[in-house]
Protein backbone atom coordinates (compact mmCIF):
# COMPACT_ATOMS: atom_id res chain seq x y z
CA UNK A 1 0.00 0.00 0.00
CA UNK A 2 1.34 3.91 -0.75
CA UNK A 3 1.97 6.61 1.19
CA UNK A 4 -0.92 9.31 0.85
CA UNK A 5 0.67 12.36 1.41
CA UNK A 6 1.17 16.13 -0.03
CA UNK A 7 4.06 16.43 -1.87
CA UNK A 8 5.10 19.17 -4.07
CA UNK A 9 6.02 18.05 -7.53
CA UNK A 10 9.82 19.27 -7.45
CA UNK A 11 10.30 18.06 -3.92
CA UNK A 12 9.26 14.51 -4.65
CA UNK A 13 11.19 13.88 -7.69
CA UNK A 14 14.38 15.31 -5.89
CA UNK A 15 14.11 13.10 -3.13
CA UNK A 16 13.18 9.89 -5.33
CA UNK A 17 16.53 10.85 -7.47
CA UNK A 18 18.56 11.47 -4.36
CA UNK A 19 17.71 7.97 -2.54
CA UNK A 20 17.59 6.18 -6.66
CA UNK A 21 21.17 6.85 -6.97
CA UNK A 22 23.74 3.80 -6.50
CA UNK A 23 20.70 1.63 -5.21
CA UNK A 24 21.06 -2.48 -5.01
CA UNK A 25 18.24 -4.58 -5.59
CA UNK A 26 18.17 -5.05 -1.51
CA UNK A 27 18.20 -1.12 -0.71
CA UNK A 28 15.14 -1.28 -2.89
CA UNK A 29 13.18 -3.27 -1.21
CA UNK A 30 14.17 -2.05 2.04
CA UNK A 31 13.34 1.30 0.80
CA UNK A 32 9.95 0.18 0.22
CA UNK A 33 9.69 -1.67 3.04
CA UNK A 34 9.74 1.33 5.57
CA UNK A 35 7.63 3.74 3.75
CA UNK A 36 4.71 2.86 5.92
CA UNK A 37 1.41 3.91 3.88
CA UNK A 38 -1.22 6.77 4.79
CA UNK A 39 0.81 8.43 7.03
CA UNK A 40 -0.37 12.23 7.57
CA UNK A 41 0.07 15.24 9.41
CA UNK A 42 -1.99 16.08 12.41
CA UNK A 43 -3.87 18.70 10.28
CA UNK A 44 -5.10 15.92 8.03
CA UNK A 45 -7.51 14.22 11.03
CA UNK A 46 -9.43 17.57 11.23
CA UNK A 47 -13.25 16.80 10.17
CA UNK A 48 -15.32 19.02 8.02
CA UNK A 49 -18.78 20.21 9.82
CA UNK A 50 -21.38 17.56 9.66
CA UNK A 51 -23.57 19.46 7.81
CA UNK A 52 -21.33 19.12 5.09
CA UNK A 53 -20.57 15.23 5.59
CA UNK A 54 -18.56 13.72 2.66
CA UNK A 55 -18.62 17.18 0.70
CA UNK A 56 -15.43 17.01 -0.65
CA UNK A 57 -14.84 12.94 0.00
CA UNK A 58 -11.80 13.65 2.52
CA UNK A 59 -11.43 14.54 6.07
CA UNK A 60 -15.14 12.76 6.19
CA UNK A 61 -16.37 12.37 9.83
CA UNK A 62 -15.89 9.22 11.33
CA UNK A 63 -18.85 7.32 13.03
CA UNK A 64 -18.15 6.79 17.13
CA UNK A 65 -18.81 3.03 16.80
CA UNK A 66 -16.19 2.49 13.69
CA UNK A 67 -14.06 4.72 15.40
CA UNK A 68 -13.78 2.77 18.98
CA UNK A 69 -14.10 -0.56 16.76
CA UNK A 70 -11.18 0.66 14.30
CA UNK A 71 -8.85 1.37 17.66
CA UNK A 72 -10.28 -2.07 19.44
CA UNK A 73 -8.96 -4.14 16.19
CA UNK A 74 -5.87 -2.29 16.27
CA UNK A 75 -4.97 -3.10 20.03
CA UNK A 76 -6.28 -6.40 19.26
CA UNK A 77 -3.83 -7.36 16.62
CA UNK A 78 -0.67 -5.69 18.52
CA UNK A 79 -1.11 -7.61 21.33
CA UNK A 80 -0.79 -10.77 19.11
CA UNK A 81 2.36 -9.45 18.35
CA UNK A 82 3.24 -7.56 21.38
CA UNK A 83 6.26 -10.50 22.89
CA UNK A 84 7.31 -10.57 19.33
CA UNK A 85 8.18 -7.06 18.88
CA UNK A 86 9.15 -7.00 22.33
CA UNK A 87 12.11 -9.53 21.92
CA UNK A 88 13.04 -8.05 18.31
CA UNK A 89 16.18 -6.55 17.94
CA UNK A 90 15.99 -2.63 17.83
CA UNK A 91 19.24 -1.49 18.02
CA UNK A 92 18.45 1.56 15.76
CA UNK A 93 16.14 2.93 18.06
CA UNK A 94 15.95 6.52 15.75
CA UNK A 95 14.72 4.54 13.16
CA UNK A 96 13.49 0.81 14.34
CA UNK A 97 13.39 -2.04 11.56
CA UNK A 98 12.23 -5.61 12.29
CA UNK A 99 14.55 -8.08 10.86
CA UNK A 100 12.41 -9.64 7.72
CA UNK A 101 12.50 -13.29 10.08
CA UNK A 102 10.14 -11.58 12.88
CA UNK A 103 8.23 -9.53 10.27
CA UNK A 104 7.39 -13.12 9.13
CA UNK A 105 6.44 -14.31 12.10
CA UNK A 106 4.01 -11.61 12.64
CA UNK A 107 2.21 -12.25 9.77
CA UNK A 108 1.74 -15.77 10.95
CA UNK A 109 0.18 -14.63 13.87
CA UNK A 110 -2.44 -12.39 12.37
CA UNK A 111 -2.74 -14.77 9.88
CA UNK A 112 -4.41 -16.94 11.95
CA UNK A 113 -7.07 -14.82 12.76
CA UNK A 114 -8.25 -15.15 9.12
CA UNK A 115 -8.03 -11.59 8.09
CA UNK A 116 -6.48 -10.48 5.14
CA UNK A 117 -2.83 -9.53 6.04
CA UNK A 118 -0.03 -7.72 4.12
CA UNK A 119 3.74 -6.67 4.41
CA UNK A 120 5.33 -3.08 2.56
CA UNK A 121 7.37 -5.20 1.07
CA UNK A 122 7.83 -5.12 -2.95
CA UNK A 123 6.60 -8.78 -4.22
CA UNK A 124 5.05 -9.57 -1.13
CA UNK A 125 1.91 -11.85 -1.08
CA UNK A 126 -1.12 -10.80 0.60
CA UNK A 127 -2.29 -13.93 3.59
CA UNK A 128 -6.10 -14.34 3.20
CA UNK A 129 -6.03 -12.54 0.33
CA UNK A 130 -9.31 -14.15 -1.15
CA UNK A 131 -11.59 -12.35 1.43
CA UNK A 132 -10.71 -9.23 -0.51
CA UNK A 133 -10.84 -10.51 -3.97
CA UNK A 134 -14.39 -11.86 -2.68
CA UNK A 135 -15.93 -8.15 -1.72
CA UNK A 136 -13.63 -6.53 -4.79
CA UNK A 137 -15.55 -8.84 -6.98
CA UNK A 138 -18.73 -8.44 -5.15
CA UNK A 139 -18.51 -4.37 -5.19
CA UNK A 140 -17.59 -4.81 -8.77
CA UNK A 141 -21.30 -6.35 -9.37
CA UNK A 142 -22.74 -3.81 -7.32
CA UNK A 143 -23.28 -5.84 -4.45
CA UNK A 144 -22.86 -3.87 -0.83
CA UNK A 145 -19.92 -5.25 1.76
CA UNK A 146 -17.09 -4.35 3.57
CA UNK A 147 -13.27 -5.85 4.16
CA UNK A 148 -10.86 -5.55 6.35
CA UNK A 149 -6.93 -5.51 5.49
CA UNK A 150 -3.82 -5.74 7.90
CA UNK A 151 -0.84 -4.35 7.01
CA UNK A 152 2.69 -4.88 9.48
CA UNK A 153 4.95 -2.09 8.72
CA UNK A 154 9.09 -1.93 8.76
CA UNK A 155 8.71 -0.19 12.31
CA UNK A 156 6.03 -3.55 14.02
CA UNK A 157 3.45 -0.87 13.77
CA UNK A 158 0.06 -2.32 12.32
CA UNK A 159 -2.30 -0.62 9.92
CA UNK A 160 -5.88 -1.25 9.06
CA UNK A 161 -8.23 -0.83 6.59
CA UNK A 162 -11.21 -1.58 6.18
CA UNK A 163 -13.03 -1.02 2.74
CA UNK A 164 -16.64 -0.42 1.85
CA UNK A 165 -19.37 -0.27 -0.38
CA UNK A 166 -22.65 1.48 -0.25
CA UNK A 167 -23.84 0.09 -3.81
CA UNK A 168 -22.54 3.53 -5.15
CA UNK A 169 -19.50 4.76 -3.55
CA UNK A 170 -16.64 2.95 -1.80
CA UNK A 171 -14.52 4.33 1.23
CA UNK A 172 -11.76 3.35 3.15
CA UNK A 173 -11.29 3.83 7.00
CA UNK A 174 -7.72 4.16 7.60
CA UNK A 175 -5.55 3.44 11.34
CA UNK A 176 -2.57 2.83 12.39
CA UNK A 177 -1.25 1.49 15.85
CA UNK A 178 2.31 2.38 16.67
CA UNK A 179 4.96 1.05 19.61
CA UNK A 180 5.29 4.01 22.69
CA UNK A 181 8.91 3.92 23.93
CA UNK A 182 7.49 1.39 26.32
CA UNK A 183 6.33 -0.78 24.44
CA UNK A 184 2.72 -0.04 24.62
CA UNK A 185 0.47 0.08 21.52
CA UNK A 186 -0.62 4.15 20.56
CA UNK A 187 -3.24 4.64 17.77
CA UNK A 188 -1.53 7.68 15.81
CA UNK A 189 -3.50 8.20 12.90
CA UNK A 190 -7.34 7.71 12.18
CA UNK A 191 -8.82 8.86 8.74
CA UNK A 192 -12.12 8.62 6.48
CA UNK A 193 -12.14 8.59 2.88
CA UNK A 194 -13.93 7.94 -0.26
CA UNK A 195 -12.42 6.58 -3.17
CA UNK A 196 -12.88 8.71 -6.17
CA UNK A 197 -12.09 5.51 -8.46
CA UNK A 198 -11.08 2.11 -8.32
CA UNK A 199 -10.26 -0.99 -9.78
CA UNK A 200 -9.18 -4.36 -9.52
CA UNK A 201 -6.75 -5.66 -12.34
CA UNK A 202 -6.78 -9.20 -13.90
CA UNK A 203 -3.16 -9.24 -12.52
CA UNK A 204 -4.78 -9.05 -9.04
CA UNK A 205 -3.75 -5.76 -8.13
CA UNK A 206 -6.23 -3.16 -5.77
CA UNK A 207 -5.96 0.17 -7.84
CA UNK A 208 -7.90 3.30 -6.54
CA UNK A 209 -7.67 7.16 -6.41
CA UNK A 210 -8.55 8.36 -2.63
CA UNK A 211 -10.27 11.97 -2.87
CA UNK A 212 -8.36 14.64 -1.53
CA UNK A 213 -7.70 18.22 -1.49
CA UNK A 214 -7.35 19.79 -5.34
CA UNK A 215 -6.56 23.80 -6.11
CA UNK A 216 -7.39 26.64 -5.07
CA UNK A 217 -7.45 24.65 -1.86
CA UNK A 218 -4.03 23.49 -1.69
CA UNK A 219 -1.11 25.15 -4.27
CA UNK A 220 0.90 21.38 -3.56
CA UNK A 221 0.20 18.58 -5.38
CA UNK A 222 -1.98 15.81 -3.82
CA UNK A 223 -1.35 12.33 -4.48
CA UNK A 224 -4.31 10.23 -4.00
CA UNK A 225 -3.45 6.96 -5.85
CA UNK A 226 -3.00 3.95 -3.91
CA UNK A 227 -2.29 0.16 -5.20
CA UNK A 228 -2.20 -3.30 -3.23
CA UNK A 229 -1.53 -6.44 -4.49
CA UNK A 230 -4.17 -8.87 -3.58
CA UNK A 231 -3.68 -11.92 -5.70
CA UNK A 232 0.24 -14.02 -4.66
CA UNK A 233 2.76 -13.22 -7.27
CA UNK A 234 3.96 -16.78 -7.71
CA UNK A 235 7.48 -17.86 -6.47
CA UNK A 236 9.13 -18.33 -9.21
CA UNK A 237 8.53 -14.72 -11.05
CA UNK A 238 9.58 -13.40 -7.29
CA UNK A 239 12.66 -14.71 -7.29
CA UNK A 240 13.36 -14.15 -10.89
CA UNK A 241 12.12 -10.47 -10.39
CA UNK A 242 14.28 -10.14 -7.57
CA UNK A 243 17.74 -11.35 -9.16
CA UNK A 244 17.47 -9.79 -12.73
CA UNK A 245 15.66 -6.53 -12.94
CA UNK A 246 15.04 -5.24 -9.37
CA UNK A 247 18.44 -3.63 -9.40
CA UNK A 248 17.81 -2.20 -12.62
CA UNK A 249 14.49 -0.47 -12.83
CA UNK A 250 13.58 2.34 -14.76
CA UNK A 251 16.13 4.94 -13.71
CA UNK A 252 19.20 6.55 -14.25
CA UNK A 253 19.88 3.17 -16.95
CA UNK A 254 17.70 2.30 -20.08
CA UNK A 255 18.46 -1.88 -20.20
CA UNK A 256 15.23 -2.27 -19.90
CA UNK A 257 13.83 1.49 -21.17
CA UNK A 258 14.95 0.53 -24.91
CA UNK A 259 14.97 -2.10 -27.54
CA UNK A 260 17.90 -4.03 -28.29
CA UNK A 261 19.76 -7.11 -29.18
CA UNK A 262 23.32 -8.49 -29.27
CA UNK A 263 23.41 -6.47 -33.00
CA UNK A 264 22.12 -3.18 -31.44
CA UNK A 265 23.89 -1.81 -28.37
CA UNK A 266 25.03 1.47 -29.38
CA UNK A 267 22.23 3.36 -27.39
CA UNK A 268 22.46 1.45 -23.84
CA UNK A 269 23.89 3.54 -21.43
CA UNK A 270 26.95 2.12 -20.30
CA UNK A 271 28.15 4.67 -17.77
CA UNK A 272 24.73 5.08 -16.20
CA UNK A 273 24.07 1.26 -15.91
CA UNK A 274 27.18 0.99 -14.25
CA UNK A 275 26.60 1.33 -10.88
CA UNK A 276 23.32 -1.01 -11.06
CA UNK A 277 25.16 -3.88 -12.13
CA UNK A 278 27.66 -3.43 -9.72
CA UNK A 279 25.60 -3.37 -7.14
CA UNK A 280 23.90 -6.46 -8.13
CA UNK A 281 26.91 -8.19 -8.49
CA UNK A 282 28.41 -7.57 -5.28
CA UNK A 283 25.46 -6.84 -3.21
CA UNK A 284 26.30 -3.21 -1.65
CA UNK A 285 26.05 0.30 -3.09
CA UNK A 286 28.48 1.27 -5.66
CA UNK A 287 31.63 3.46 -4.11
CA UNK A 288 31.37 6.43 -6.17
CA UNK A 289 33.78 8.05 -3.58
CA UNK A 290 36.66 5.68 -4.12
CA UNK A 291 36.47 7.14 -7.95
CA UNK A 292 36.75 11.09 -7.76
CA UNK A 293 38.63 10.74 -11.58
CA UNK A 294 36.27 7.96 -13.18
CA UNK A 295 36.53 4.60 -13.16
CA UNK A 296 39.57 2.25 -14.51
CA UNK A 297 39.14 0.89 -17.96
CA UNK A 298 39.88 -2.70 -16.60
CA UNK A 299 37.11 -2.18 -13.93
CA UNK A 300 34.68 -1.04 -16.37
CA UNK A 301 35.04 -3.15 -19.14
CA UNK A 302 34.97 -6.19 -16.87
CA UNK A 303 31.57 -5.69 -14.82
CA UNK A 304 29.76 -4.51 -18.46
CA UNK A 305 30.85 -7.75 -20.49
CA UNK A 306 30.10 -10.05 -17.53
CA UNK A 307 26.55 -9.32 -17.79
CA UNK A 308 26.47 -8.21 -21.84
CA UNK A 309 27.35 -9.59 -24.72
CA UNK A 310 30.18 -6.47 -25.85
CA UNK A 311 33.63 -6.12 -26.62
CA UNK A 312 35.46 -3.83 -24.94
CA UNK A 313 36.56 -2.11 -28.19
CA UNK A 314 32.29 -1.32 -28.71
CA UNK A 315 32.04 -0.25 -24.74
CA UNK A 316 34.65 2.28 -25.53
CA UNK A 317 32.93 3.21 -28.74
CA UNK A 318 29.72 3.49 -27.31
CA UNK A 319 30.21 5.26 -23.75
CA UNK A 320 32.19 8.48 -22.18
CA UNK A 321 35.42 7.22 -22.16
CA UNK A 322 38.79 9.34 -21.46
CA UNK A 323 41.09 7.61 -23.64
CA UNK A 324 44.21 9.32 -21.76
CA UNK A 325 43.05 8.97 -18.76
CA UNK A 326 42.21 5.27 -19.52
CA UNK A 327 38.87 5.84 -17.32
CA UNK A 328 35.20 5.80 -18.22
CA UNK A 329 33.31 8.91 -16.92
CA UNK A 330 30.95 8.64 -13.92
CA UNK A 331 28.67 10.69 -11.98
CA UNK A 332 25.74 10.77 -9.85
CA UNK A 333 21.56 10.74 -10.94
CA UNK A 334 20.47 14.33 -9.85
CA UNK A 335 17.68 16.83 -10.16
CA UNK A 336 20.46 18.23 -12.45
CA UNK A 337 21.08 15.35 -15.02
CA UNK A 338 17.64 13.94 -15.18
CA UNK A 339 14.29 15.24 -15.64
CA UNK A 340 12.07 13.35 -12.79
CA UNK A 341 9.11 11.32 -14.37
CA UNK A 342 6.54 9.10 -12.73
CA UNK A 343 7.49 6.63 -15.14
CA UNK A 344 10.99 6.51 -13.68
CA UNK A 345 9.61 5.25 -9.88
CA UNK A 346 7.85 2.41 -11.21
CA UNK A 347 9.62 -1.40 -10.58
CA UNK A 348 9.71 -4.12 -12.78
CA UNK A 349 7.63 -7.47 -12.02
CA UNK A 350 8.33 -10.80 -13.98
CA UNK A 351 4.68 -12.00 -14.87
CA UNK A 352 6.09 -15.08 -17.13
CA UNK A 353 8.89 -16.87 -17.76
CA UNK A 354 9.77 -18.87 -21.14
CA UNK A 355 12.46 -21.34 -21.87
CA UNK A 356 13.61 -20.68 -25.15
CA UNK A 357 14.99 -24.14 -27.58
CA UNK A 358 18.58 -21.97 -27.25
CA UNK A 359 18.92 -22.35 -23.53
CA UNK A 360 18.19 -19.06 -23.23
CA UNK A 361 15.14 -17.90 -20.80
CA UNK A 362 12.60 -14.44 -21.80
CA UNK A 363 10.99 -12.89 -19.20
CA UNK A 364 8.23 -11.08 -19.58
CA UNK A 365 8.03 -8.08 -17.03
CA UNK A 366 5.56 -5.23 -16.48
CA UNK A 367 6.15 -1.77 -15.24
CA UNK A 368 4.12 -1.60 -12.27
CA UNK A 369 3.80 2.15 -11.29
CA UNK A 370 1.92 2.62 -7.88
CA UNK A 371 1.86 6.34 -7.93
CA UNK A 372 0.44 8.79 -9.89
CA UNK A 373 -0.30 6.86 -12.28
CA UNK A 374 -1.52 3.63 -10.62
CA UNK A 375 -0.58 1.28 -13.65
CA UNK A 376 0.44 -2.38 -13.03
CA UNK A 377 1.61 -2.41 -16.82
CA UNK A 378 2.66 0.71 -17.82
CA UNK A 379 5.08 -1.15 -20.87
CA UNK A 380 5.18 -4.95 -20.93
CA UNK A 381 8.60 -5.79 -22.60
CA UNK A 382 10.49 -9.14 -22.79
CA UNK A 383 13.64 -9.82 -21.53
CA UNK A 384 16.06 -12.40 -22.67
CA UNK A 385 18.48 -13.88 -20.61
CA UNK A 386 21.25 -16.59 -20.39
CA UNK A 387 22.14 -18.96 -16.86
CA UNK A 388 25.28 -20.00 -16.24
CA UNK A 389 25.95 -23.21 -14.36
CA UNK A 390 27.34 -21.29 -11.54
CA UNK A 391 24.17 -19.27 -10.72
CA UNK A 392 25.38 -16.09 -12.70
CA UNK A 393 23.37 -14.51 -15.92
CA UNK A 394 24.18 -12.08 -18.87
CA UNK A 395 21.40 -10.23 -20.63
CA UNK A 396 20.90 -10.68 -24.21
CA UNK A 397 18.39 -8.45 -25.25
CA UNK A 398 15.14 -6.51 -24.57
CA UNK A 399 12.10 -5.80 -26.68
CA UNK A 400 9.10 -3.51 -25.27
CA UNK A 401 6.11 -4.53 -26.49
CA UNK A 402 3.25 -3.03 -27.79
CA UNK A 403 4.53 0.34 -28.95
CA UNK A 404 4.45 0.74 -25.19
CA UNK A 405 8.06 2.82 -25.97
CA UNK A 406 5.98 5.32 -27.40
CA UNK A 407 3.76 6.02 -23.80
CA UNK A 408 6.59 6.29 -21.64
CA UNK A 409 9.25 9.83 -22.06
CA UNK A 410 12.29 9.32 -23.82
CA UNK A 411 15.43 8.53 -22.21
CA UNK A 412 17.66 10.71 -21.08
CA UNK A 413 21.21 10.14 -20.46
CA UNK A 414 23.13 11.08 -17.71
CA UNK A 415 26.18 11.73 -19.55
CA UNK A 416 25.72 13.88 -22.72
CA UNK A 417 27.96 11.52 -25.44
CA UNK A 418 29.82 13.89 -27.27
Amino acid sequence: MKKKSILLMITLVCSILSCACNKNWKSMKNEYAERTDREADTDSQKEIPSGNKDAKGYHVPIDARQRMEAEEDCNEMMELISELYKNADKSRASNVVIADEVIDQMVEQLKATGCPVTITELYSNMENYTKLEDFLNAAAAGSEGSAVVYEIHSDGGIGRYQYSYDGKDMYVLSAKAAWSDDDTPVITYISYTRIKEWRFTDKGYFCYELCVPEYPEVTEIVDGSCMVRVKPITEENREMSEKCVLGLAYQGNNLLYSDWDADHMEHLDYNGMYEYLYAMKYQEQFPSEDYPDGIPKDEFERLIMEYLPVTAEEIQSYSVFDEEKQTYAWVRLGCFNYAPTYFGTSFPEVTDIRENEDGTVTLTVDAVCSMILCDDAVITHELTVRFSEDGGFRYLGNKILDDGISNIPQYQYRIVRE
